[in-house]
Parts: structure tokens; C-alpha cells; sequence
């Protein structure tokens, strides 16, 4: 049963950092090199819209395994590098979370209205916090890796 936690949970990481490490160091850049005007918005809003639910299925498998494993182990017993893991993945899915309603929501409320350069902006303000994100997500991973 242990085994399947941990399958499932690293899927769901490797699901959410990956999509992370896609859009900020390909997509992003590709489409800010090669799209001008409403184009650009419009092509990252989309791979977002695909994106973000991905993620929130992530948080919930993240969680529930996370917490699975270490009520198994009991959070006494836990190594340090999970409880660290466990902190900052709480950090990340509020820093998402805050992606999700404020920023995001503006872009799609602002795509509703075909307003391209609101979108843009909208999604340039989620850019430092899913960098934040990216940088938080290997500091997790390093925490349970190397802090035993």
C-alpha cells in the first residue's frame, strides 16, 4: 500500500512541476519570442485553462497521499525532510490557490471581455508567484531527499 502512496504521489508532483517547468521555461518564452499582441495572451491563457486543472487534481492526490504516508508512519516518527516537505507543499498549493482566484480569474474575466491587455497583465502577475512555486516545489523535493 506504501508503494502506491508513494507512486502517486510523486506522479502528482511530477505532474505539477513538470507543467511548471513547461510553461515557465519553454512555452513562455517561446510565445513572448514568436507572438505579438492578443496571440500571445490568448495561446498561455489557453495552456493554462488546460493546465490549472491538472494541478488541482495534484493538490488532492498530493495531499491525500502525503497525509496517508504520514499518519502510516506517524507524524512523530516522520523524518524531518517530510515534515519540511509537508510545510512547503502547504505553501505552494496556498501560493496556487492564490494564482487561481485572483490573478487568473482577472485574465479570464478579462478574456471574456476580449481585453488582451488585461489578460496579459493578469498573467504577468502570476509569473513571480509560479517562479516562487517552481523554486518552493525543489526545495521540497531536496528537503526530502537529502533530510532524513
Amino acid at each position: 500500500m506504501n508503494a502506491l502512496l508513494v507512486f502517486l504521489h510523486l506522479v502528482a508532483a511530477i505532474v505539477w512541476m513538470g507543467g511548471m517547468a513547461f510553461i515557465l521555461l519553454a512555452m513562455r518564452p517561446a510565445a513572448l519570442a514568436v507572438l505579438q499582441g492578443p496571440p500571445r495572451p490568448q495561446l498561455i491563457l489557453a495552456a493554462l485553462q488546460r493546465f490549472f486543472p491538472l494541478v488541482w487534481l495534484s493538490i488532492a492526490v498530493i495531499l491525500l497521499t502525503g497525509l496517508g504516508l504520514l499518519l502510516a508512519v506517524g507524524f512523530a516518527r516522520a523524518p524531518i525532510g517530510w515534515h519540511a516537505m509537508f510545510g512547503i507543499g502547504l505553501l505552494m498549493m496556498a501560493i496556487f490557490a492564490h494564482i487561481y482566484f485572483a490573478p487568473f480569474r482577472r485574465a479570464r474575466r478579462a478574456a471574456d471581455a476580449q481585453d488582451w491587455p488585461a489578460v496579459g497583465r493578469a498573467i504577468a502577475q502570476m509569473h513571480p508567484l509560479v517562479v516562487l512555486n517552481f523554486v518552493l516545489g525543489w526545495m521540497a523535493i531536496a528537503a526530502v531527499v537529502f533530510w532524513h
